[in-house]
C-alpha cells in the first residue's frame, strides 16, 4: 500500500489516497480533507472520490466507522447508513462510479469518530478500505471575556472553539440575546473601544447560517472609584414630624461600582450596618445627626448628615423656688415650673391641692399664702403634672425701721417639698 499526499494550493485541498494494485491495475480512495472541525448542530459534508480498474463492477459502496485500526481489507464493517444513531442524519451523495461524498446533519459530540469509505467489486480481492481515515471533531462556542473591566478601558471579547473550524466562518455577536448587526465579520473577536457602564450586559456569539448560539457571558464594568465620581446620600422614610413612639427608617443610597457596604453613625458613634437603618418606637434619646458611610475595595465616602428631631410631650416637670427666707409681711414666694419637652412647653397651669380650679397660669407663680402647690406643663403633644411643694408660715419676726420707732412685722415663709 502506498500513501500519497498532495497539496492543491488554490483550494488548499488535501487528498489522502490509498492505492491498491489489483491485477496490474490500481484502485484507491481519496478524501478532500482528513480532519474536519464542525460546529455542534451543523451539517458536515465529507468530499470523497474513488477509482477501480476497468472491467470491474461495483457491488456495494458504504461508509463505516471504527475505533480500532485494522489493516485488513477483508474484514467486515457495519454500514453507517444502517446504524440507528446515523440513519436519520446520514445521506450518501455519491454514486457507484467514482463519487463517494456524504453528508451528516445535526452533528453532536457523539459523532467525534474516525470515518472510512468502503467499496466492494465483483472480483476476488476487489475490496478496498479507505485508509487513513477522515477524523470528525465537533466543537461548541465559548465567549472568553475579562472577569472585570474598568470604565473607559478597551475590552476584547473572543468567540472560541476547541478546534479550527474547517469552513470559513462569519461570526455574529449577540448582546442580551439581540444581534449586534454591525458586528458581522470573519474575525472571532468583538472589540469595545471605550467600555461604559451601559455596556455591562450578557454577550454571546454564533456563526452566520447556524442556529447554535454560545452560552452568554456577563461583562462586569467597574466605575473608577474616586470621591468626585460617585455620591452617597441618606433619605428618611417619614418626611413629616417625628413624634416619640413612631417608627423611622433611614435609607443609604450610593452609585458606587462594585456595590458598597453601608455603615451608620450617630455623630461619631457606630450604630449599625446595611443599606437600611430602622428605629422602632423612637425616643428623645435618638435625636441627633446621622451619617452613612459607603465602602468598597476602592475606597469609602460619607454622606451628608441628616438630623432626627424627635418631638415629645413634657416630662420631668418640677417646681423650683427663686425666693426663700425672711420676707416682709405681705410679700410673696415665687415658684417656677420647669419641664423637658420638644417643642418647649409654653402653657403652664398652677393648682393648689384640695381646690378644683386653677390658681394661676404662666411659667412663674407668686404664692401669697401657705399651702401645697403644683403645676402642669403643656405642649401640642401632651402634658405632665409636677410633684407638689409646700409653702408654710412660721410665726412673726419683729423688724425695726432705720429712722423711726415704728415696728414692722415680718412673716417668715418657708417652702419645702412634701
Amino acid at each position: 500500500m502506498v500513501t500519497l499526499v498532495r497539496m492543491a494550493s488554490p483550494l488548499r485541498l488535501v487528498f489522502l489516497l490509498v492505492i491498491h494494485r489489483v491485477s496490474g491495475q490500481y484502485c484507491g480512495v481519496g478524501y478532500r480533507s482528513s480532519h474536519i472541525c464542525a460546529l455542534k448542530g451543523s451539517t458536515v459534508t465529507v468530499y470523497c472520490n474513488y477509482t477501480y480498474p476497468t472491467g470491474y463492477r461495483i457491488r456495494k459502496v458504504f461508509w463505516t466507522k471504527t475505533n480500532e485500526y485494522e489493516d485488513s481489507c477483508e474484514a467486515e464493517y457495519p454500514d453507517l447508513s444502517e446504524d440507528p444513531d446515523y440513519r436519520q442524519r446520514f445521506q450518501y451523495l455519491g454514486d457507484k462510479q467514482q463519487n463517494c461524498t456524504i453528508r451528516l446533519s445535526n452533528v453532536t459530540q457523539k459523532d467525534l469518530q474516525n470515518y472510512y469509505f468502503r467499496f466492494i467489486t465483483n472480483k476476488h480481492g476487489g475490496k478496498l478500505f479507505g485508509k487513513p481515515e477522515v477524523t470528525l471533531t465537533v466543537t461548541d462556542l465559548q465567549v472568553e471575556s475579562p472577569k472585570r473591566v474598568t470604565e473607559g478601558d478597551p475590552v476584547r471579547l473572543t468567540c472560541k472553539s476547541s478546534c479550527d473550524l474547517t469552513d470559513r466562518a462569519t461570526f455574529i455577536w449577540y448582546r442580551n440575546s439581540q444581534p449586534l448587526t454591525e458586528r458581522r465579520d470573519r474575525n472571532n473577536q468583538l472589540l469595545l473601544q471605550s467600555v461604559r457602564r451601559e455596556d455591562a450586559d450578557r454577550y454571546s456569539c454564533a456563526l452566520q447560517g447556524h442556529t447554535y448560539i454560545s452560552p452568554a457571558v456577563q461583562l462586569s464594568v467597574t466605575r473608577e472609584y474616586r470621591f468626585s465620581h460617585f455620591s452617597v446620600s441618606v433619605s428618611i422614610s417619614s418626611s413629616g414630624v417625628i413624634v416619640e413612639g413612631d417608627s423611622v427608617t433611614l435609607i443609604c443610597s450610593s452609585d458606587s461600582n462594585p456595590p458598597a457596604e453601608m455603615s451608620w453613625f450617630k455623630g461619631r458613634t457606630f450604630v449599625g450596618s446595611g443599606k437600611i437603618y430602622s428605629i422602632s418606637k423612637i425616643s428623645s434619646d435618638h435625636s441627633g445627626e446621622y451619617k452613612c458611610k459607603s465602602s468598597n475595595e476602592h475606597g469609602e465616602k460619607y454622606s451628608e448628615a441628616v438630623t432626627l428631631n424627635v418631638m415629645y410631650p413634657p416630662k420631668s416637670a418640677s417646681v423650683s423656688i427663686i425666693q426663700f427666707g425672711q420676707i416682709l409681711e405681705g410679700d410673696s414666694v415665687t415658684l417656677i415650673c420647669s419641664s423637658d419637652s420638644n417643642p418647649p412647653a409654653l402653657n403652664f397651669i398652677w393648682f393648689k391641692e384640695n381646690q378644683s380650679s386653677s390658681v394661676g397660669s404662666g411659667q412663674s407663680f407668686s404664692a401669697l399664702q401657705s399651702g401645697r402647690f403644683y403645676c402642669e406643663a403643656h405642649n401640642q403633644h401632651g402634658s405632665q403634672r409636677s410633684d407638689a411643694v409646700t409653702v408654710t408660715g412660721e410665726g412673726l419676726i419683729k423688724v425695726r425701721g432705720d429712722k423711726t420707732n415704728d415696728t414692722h412685722y415680718k412673716q417668715a415663709i418657708c417652702c419645702t417639698k412634701w
